[in-house]
């Protein structure tokens, strides 16, 4: 089967055949782009799309992520990214394997077809250009012929004429043999033209064109199979990240079986947990006998069997709240404080006076609570330093979150020495760098900034010491306390005193006192938390490695380019980005800071 020999005479239909092939390989390389703007924009959507659901830096958000079934949705979001980069993958595979390879080959191909058909045409030429000179010296032959009969007939006419003189017999005679001359020479030229156009036209269609055929026919092959190849590549791009697609997709199930309900539950009581107790029964009072009252311990007027003395009229009184009780007014407040002579189950004071249950509850219904503006519910404002205005487990974690933050200040504070130390250093030995002097001024003063974060973290760790070394005491009051708690927070909030007590039923842990609730600061904390990511204000270069081995640093490499968010403090330290994930404090000196008009105007 071969196109030079079944296809000889279809010169055009074949021209026409492979500039359809090209046309079609351009067709899907036209597929292939568009299908690989499809990834691109399917990849781009699903990255927004994680992006979009990935908590905020520094937020209310980024707290809730420590529950199993949000951290298995960070998952999920992560490996949606990692999924949405293997579309990128399929998308710049398809564009290198397949789109630029066929392009260049579609240009190989058009250049081929065009020296092939211009073989053929000038082929077909040459024998058109030789049909013409057999047909040219045929007419000649034929003429020549004719020419000589003509003279012939003419000279046997002379001949037999008996009237025309003998030289007019031979002049005829000479001319007709001069026409049979020519026309001898015209038979032998037009044979010898016909065999020669034989032999060419034999060549022709049974070499040349079928050779050029040939070859048009093994480049529509090579362009039918190059097609194929393109398709199964098209196949296989897509296969290669299946396992990777599976891997993504392994990892979301995974994550959605790690979603541990008792450890979501358990880090709700660790995050709400007041550590107090709920309150007990209260005791029936009997009402028959208006003048023999009988008052239980738990009830709302004081006893001597509290142990506890009565609130002087006129003082400012703590209050409160019950349980069921919903108002949003704080109860008659217990006393101050104990008297140190104040002994369980001993006599009652004779000047301690009971009141009726009516005048207690009127009290309770219509004090008011005294809390702090919100301007002193912001962080670090309006709240005593020891969180002692907190529940007990709430103010060991806010305490140990203190301890912990102070311990990062000082390692911060310890890698700035240590930096400022290696500079000193290559000042002593290379004393055209710098003055090792200048350096010393810096060095005592962050050995003096060190000794007051240890003093101050000394002071928190025995803060957290006693807390986890002693519970408050377990009273039918603070149980009365711990189960209003929340309602106190919600209710406190309506009124705004600057008056240093907080609400009534505030927590304070005494060695001899009944422990106390405030209204929590950190009650509002989230309000005032939602920070945006700093902005660009320049950028940097780093003039040597910094490994940035502790929390809050970054490591950089000598000569790398980074965007400053911060600049240097006084600290020593410079904050810088280098993308949206990665960002930390390195050693000023290290770095040489570019930063933007703009920020050095603001």
């Amino acid at each position: 089967m071969s196109w030079g020999t079944e296809l000889w005479d279809q010169f055009d239909n074949l021209e026409k055949h492979t500039q359809w092939g090209i046309d079609v390989l351009e067709k899907y390389i036209k597929f292939v782009k568009e299908r690989t703007e499809i990834e691109i924009s399917y990849a781009k959507q699903l990255r927004n799309l994680s992006k979009k659901y990935q908590p905020k830096k520094n937020s209310k958000e980024e707290e809730e992520y420590k529950y199993t079934s949000c951290k298995s949705f960070l998952a999920t979001l992560n490996e949606m990214n990692d999924y949405a980069g293997q579309h990128e993958v399929i998308s710049e595979n398809m564009t290198f394997q397949i789109t630029a390879e066929l392009t260049r080959f579609v240009q190989e191909l058009k250049q081929e077809r065009k020296s092939h058909f211009h073989d053929g045409r000038k082929a077909q030429q040459y024998i058109e250009t030789s049909w013409k000179q057999l047909e040219a010296s045929k007419r000649r032959f034929e003429r020549d012929c004719k020419e000589a009969d003509r003279a012939q007939q003419y000279f046997e006419k002379m001949d037999a004429d008996i009237n025309v003189t003998k030289a007019d017999v031979e002049k005829a005679r000479q001319q007709a043999q001069i026409r049979h001359q020519m026309a001898d020479d015209s038979k032998a030229e037009y044979s010898s033209i016909l065999q020669k156009f034989n032999h060419e036209q034999r060549e022709h269609y049974h070499t040349q064109i079928p050779n050029i055929f040939q070859k048009i026919q093994e480049m529509e092959e090579r362009r039918i199979v190059r097609l194929g190849e393109c398709m199964k590549t098209y196949a296989e791009v897509d296969r290669q990240v299946i396992p990777i697609i599976g891997k993504c997709l392994d990892g979301i199930t995974k994550a959605a079986e790690s979603i541990d309900q008792k450890k979501d539950s358990q880090l709700v009581i660790e995050a709400f947990k007041s550590g107090f107790e709920p309150p007990g029964d209260i005791d029936f009072e009997d009402f028959t006998q208006p003048m023999k009252r009988t008052v239980s311990e738990s009830s709302l007027s004081n006893s001597r069997w509290d142990g506890k003395s009565e609130p002087r009229p006129g003082s400012k009184s703590k209050g409160k709240l019950w349980p069921f009780i919903k108002k949003n007014k704080p109860p008659p407040p217990p006393p101050a404080s104990a008297s140190p002579s104040a002994v369980p189950n001993g006599p009652q004071s004779p000047k301690q006076q009971k009141e009726p249950l009516s005048h207690r509850f009127n009290e309770f219904m219509t004090s008011k609570p005294k809390i702090h503006c919100f301007r002193s519910l912001k962080r670090g404002g309006g709240g005593p330093e020891d969180f002692s205005n907190l529940p007990p487990e709430q103010r060991r974690k806010k305490l140990q979150q203190k301890v912990d933050e102070l311990n990062k200040d000082i390692q911060k504070e310890m890698d700035q020495r240590d930096a400022l130390t290696k500079m000193k250093d290559v000042y002593i030995k290379n004393p055209q760098m710098g003055d090792a002097a200048s350096v010393d001024h810096k060095l005592a003063e962050l050995g003096q900034n060190m000794e007051k974060l240890r003093l101050e973290a000394q002071k928190f760790e025995g803060w957290l010491a006693e807390v986890e070394g002693r519970l408050p005491v377990r009273t039918e009051q603070t149980r009365r306390q711990s189960g209003m708690y929340d309602t106190q927070n919600t209710s406190a909030v309506n009124n705004c005193a600057q008056d240093r007590e907080s609400p009534d039923g505030s927590y304070t842990e005494e060695p001899s006192q009944e422990s106390e609730m405030k209204v929590p600061v950190t009650e509002f904390d989230d309000e005032f938390d939602d920070e945006e990511p700093l902005p660009t204000i320049g950028t940097c270069k780093a003039l040597y490695t910094f490994e940035g081995q502790n929390e809050g640093t970054i490591s950089v490499t000598e000569g790398e380019m980074l965007y400053v968010i911060e600049e240097d403090k006084g600290d020593g330290w410079t904050r810088i980005r280098r993308n949206e994930e990665e960002e930390g404090y390195v050693p000023t000196s290290y770095v040489e800071v570019y930063l933007d008009k703009n920020a050095k105007d603001s």
